[in-house]
């Protein structure tokens, strides 16, 4: 196709062959009436937001289209909008209409097909569409090859919606058109038309489609909901709720060293490993340090543990705090072959005892926790304290001679530590173990719960996140179906 244009004499060339009524001149921006060959009026150059060319080629649908003409309508003052005119191989029509960066793929329908047109709820091919608005507008500018006279009058489109799909009826003093149009993604019409830069995306276009497909999600979260269960269900039944490990672990024997205990073999899925530790603490305190190492993978999962109890009373009132046995958990265990390492240590403090008293009753010795040694000479009335048994046999006081005398020996440290545990009523000295349980515990439900319950909220928030979006797309309707405040 070519032709000269009569107001400038430049060329005007298009790679396709259709009956050419008029074109605007790519270089005077004439519009051209072709069988008179004369100019009709000059006119603006489509520019904002104009994001293809005439003679561009795109698929759409996998049919190859062309860009003929590009005409930019306004709506009052400020309103514009692009449509773009195409033509396939066989010169089929089609076009493309864009608003703030929202694209509408749309073609020719006989308007027989569009059943009862005159009322706000018509159908086409067994769809209900709504009715959305009337909108008037003008032609603001154009270019390229037209078919047909452009009409340069106020025309009037009436649109009706339907999700994705619209129903656009052109009404001008001329004729009236009908045409289906079908949403069309940015990135869909990106990738058409190799565009380099789209349109500024603003709003919710007409036929936009939700950010979710909700049919789509409720297959997802069904499917994902039924995987759940029956990994459930089969984790659940492969488990048994059994004791892999107890025994008594006396502190000597893991003083300033570890204990390797026995093997153990856990099978089924991945679950939580209970250990309960007790030690018989009274005012004083334990603690256990354990690994469970994976024989397999070498693998460790290390925890420590203290076991604290304490009582007392104080201002008229007895209290106590703390317990002789502790519960935790080692989460996700998974089948395998293990043992523990096992360590342990208790409250150091010495046994204390008072009223240790001398063959000649002349001395009483007593000893406090932190190791203190009191002498009490009785014929004075005078008490001595001395930092420890040691310190005590080394002295050379009077009372220290005294306390030696009465007692008829110079190593009073080794007496006082022979006599300790039989005046002491201090329970550390008696707490000589620890007792570890470990049980593998059938599967919780509660991650299995916590899934379900995440997917129950994201979806009903896909659900109220549609309801406020078909709202935001219909409130410059005026036969919205949503309330209006």
């Amino acid at each position: 196709m070519y032709y000269v244009c009569p107001a400038c004499k430049s060329e005007n060339k298009l790679d396709l062959t259709f009956p050419v009524e008029e074109y605007v001149c790519k270089t005077c921006s004439h519009l051209i009436d072709v069988a008179g060959n004369k100019q009709i009026k000059h006119l603006k150059v489509p520019t904002e937001n104009v994001v293809l060319d005439v003679g561009q080629k795109g698929k759409i649908d996998g049919v190859e289209y062309t860009v003929v003409a590009i005409t930019v309508k306004k709506y009052g003052n400020s309103i514009f909008w692009r449509e773009y005119s195409l033509k396939d191989s066989k010169g089929g029509d089609a076009f493309l209409s864009e608003s703030d960066g929202h694209w509408v793929f749309l073609t020719s329908m006989h308007p027989d097909d569009f059943k009862g047109k005159n009322s706000k709820l018509p159908t086409y091919l067994g769809r209900t569409y709504r009715w959305y608005e009337n909108t008037q507008c003008s032609i603001d500018s154009a270019a390229g090859f037209f078919d047909e006279h452009l009409d340069f009058s106020i025309a009037t489109y009436k649109e009706y919606v339907n999700g994705t799909r619209m129903i656009s009826q052109e009404k001008t003093s001329k004729k009236s058109q009908y045409f289906y149009g079908v949403h069309i993604s940015k990135y869909d019409m990106k990738r058409a038309f190799k565009i380099a830069h789209m349109p500024y995306y603003t709003g919710v276009g007409i036929v936009q489609p939700y950010y979710f497909d909700m049919r789509q999600a409720v297959n997802i979260f069904c499917i994902a909901a039924l995987m759940i269960c029956l990994c459930q269900l089969y984790v659940y039944t492969s488990r048994t709720n059994e004791t892999v490990f107890a025994e008594t672990i006396n502190f000597t024997d893991v003083k300033d060293k570890e204990l390797v205990s026995k093997s153990f073999t856990l099978s089924g899925g991945s679950a939580p490993l209970k250990v309960n530790a007790f030690s018989g603490v009274d005012n004083s305190w334990a603690n256990i340090q354990l690994s469970l190492v994976n024989e397999k993978t070498n693998e460790i999962i290390y925890t420590s543990k203290d076991i604290e109890q304490y009582h007392g009373y104080e201002d008229g009132e007895s209290w106590s705090e703390g317990s002789q046995s502790e519960d935790f958990n080692l989460c996700g265990v998974s089948s395998g072959q293990y043992h523990f390492l096992i360590s342990a240590e208790k409250d150091g403090a010495l046994p204390a005892f008072s009223n240790l008293q001398s063959p000649d009753s002349k001395v009483i010795i007593s000893r406090d926790k932190s190791g203190t040694v009191e002498i009490n000479d009785l014929l004075k009335g005078q008490t001595t304290s001395f930092t420890d048994g040691k310190t005590l046999e080394k002295d050379t006081s009077e009372v220290a001679r005294l306390a030696k005398t009465s007692f008829g020996t110079q190593k009073l440290d080794s007496l006082i530590n022979a006599e300790a545990p039989k005046l002491t009523t201090d329970p550390i000295s008696s707490n000589t173990y620890v007792q570890l349980k470990a049980t593998w515990l059938p599967v919780s439900f509660w991650n299995f719960g916590f899934i379900l319950f995440i997917m129950i909220v994201l979806f009903v928030a896909m659900w109220i996140g549609r309801h406020f979006f078909n709202v935001n797309k219909w409130k410059n309707s005026s036969n919205t179906p949503y309330p209006t405040s």
